[in-house]
């Protein structure tokens, strides 16, 4: 079931998204803080989606509140971030980067912050941006957007 922000809770959209953070194990929380951390300095003028979805915490970075229009997202799972390309098998990945076999996603695994500046993550994500069909404001702060908040969720932490 999806419920928007406004029918979830008074909390602002920051402490809501650290709240879905939080229900990590502390070290793949911390690197989710980290990586987001990064993106937002990348893409200061991105909106950032967010959707605490059953099987993943998903924040699209896009230039809008359509999700549609999102470039990237950083998608957290239990064994930690990943950075997706939303379309990612149209980019030219010689660096053999992205995983996935789909029609369009492709992610790049991020062992840390750091990976996000790694020259052909960079390369990707420029490339990405370029083949937007919307390109991201030149000016301005992009603001949190809690989207959707799943009512059943898998387990966020890696079973004892």
């Amino acid at each position: 079931m999806k419920k928007t922000s406004a029918t979830i809770s008074k909390e602002s959209p920051a402490k809501q998204l650290e709240g879905f953070i939080a229900k990590y194990d502390p070290a793949v929380a911390r690197l989710a803080r980290a990586c987001r951390s990064a993106l937002r300095k990348r893409l200061p003028t991105a909106n950032e989606l967010v959707y605490d979805n059953y099987q993943f915490l998903a924040i699209g970075y896009g230039p809008n509140e359509r999700t549609s229009e999102c470039v990237v997202s950083l998608a957290v799972s239990p064994k930690g971030p990943a950075l997706c390309f939303i379309y990612g098998a149209t980019l030219p990945d010689p660096g053999k980067v992205l995983f996935g076999g789909g029609n369009q996603v492709r992610f790049a695994r991020l062992e840390s912050a750091a990976t996000l500046s790694n020259p052909r993550v960079e390369a990707l994500l420029r490339a990405a941006l370029k083949q937007a069909k919307t390109p991201m404001p030149k000016t301005g702060k992009g603001v949190t957007i809690i989207k959707s908040i799943s009512a059943k969720q898998r387990p966020r932490r890696k079973p004892a």
